[in-house]
């Protein structure tokens, strides 16, 4: 494997590009190949035999397309399909919840710590069972806030709506004296402004593609793969349904003119 190769990124739309671009700040000359499955988001509410499906879908793309590891910029894909992924793809490939994991381990001061994600990531127990995993004495409070994909899909980060329903979703975890709060799904970041006007000021968010960084660049290493030319990677991103309406949000989002925004038909 060339360390010239991309690296692959997926997730069910555009979350995933939290990563994309916290993975081209710490690492410039990686090229990156995304997909967001933008025909089929959101994952939270499909069932795991489907989700499993969908990521070998998207992981056999990206392999044709010669990444060097890949990273599921998913919490629905991570928690219910990556072991399934590990077992049949022969590159590294890594997911979004034992970074961010970590991360809210170190930065907790109470052992009380929130979780926030789709129907799906909450109901597979993923977070729950890593954090007890490395401390057996946390005590985590999960919430699921099934609304948030399609508000972010929508680019409704700031209206009142979405602050209504975000302190709906919320409450729980303010009444459950959490210090720390993960954002368990990629596409939670966006939201952070309405996040932290609705819980306590003492809590602290962890953004797990934020976490990404360092585990991809540990892995890139490890495996002999880090690109060290000093040239900028170049970003292709795919999509599996409306990629001018993509290509606009890339564009707020990563704060730079997305075009060329391909459409790939899957399955």
């Amino acid at each position: 494997m060339n360390n010239q190769n991309p690296i692959g990124v997926f997730d069910s739309g555009l979350g995933g590009l939290t990563v994309v671009k916290a993975i081209r700040n710490a690492l410039p000359n990686e090229s990156i190949v995304y997909f967001g499955d933008t025909a089929r988001v959101p994952y939270g509410n499909k069932s795991p035999e489907l989700i499993k499906e969908y990521s070998l879908q998207i992981t056999d793309f990206l392999l044709e397309r010669g990444t060097k590891i890949i990273i599921v910029a998913c919490n629905t894909a991570t928690a219910l399909a990556l072991e399934t992924l590990q077992d049949k793809l022969n590159i590294p490939t890594i997911g979004v919840v034992k970074p961010g994991v970590n991360s809210a381990l170190k930065l907790t001061q109470n052992n009380r710590i929130g979780v926030i994600g789709t129907i799906a990531t909450v109901s597979s127990g993923v977070y729950e069972a890593e954090l007890k995993k490395n401390n057996s004495s946390t005590n985590v409070t999960s919430t699921p806030c099934p609304l948030f994909v399609p508000l972010t899909e929508e680019g409704w980060l700031n209206e009142p709506v979405t602050r209504l329903i975000a302190e709906k979703y919320l409450k729980p975890i303010n009444e459950a004296n959490v210090d720390t709060l993960i954002l368990g799904c990629t596409h939670y970041p966006l939201l952070t402004g309405v996040i932290q006007k609705v819980i306590s000021s003492k809590i602290k968010l962890v953004d797990s593609a934020q976490a990404m960084t360092s585990e991809t660049t540990k892995l890139l290493v490890n495996h002999k793969l880090l690109n060290e030319q000093n040239n900028k990677g170049v970003l292709k991103l795919y999509v599996s349904d409306l990629p001018a309406r993509f290509e606009v949000v890339a564009s707020r989002f990563l704060g730079e003119k997305i075009s060329n925004v391909e459409k790939i038909q899957l399955g």
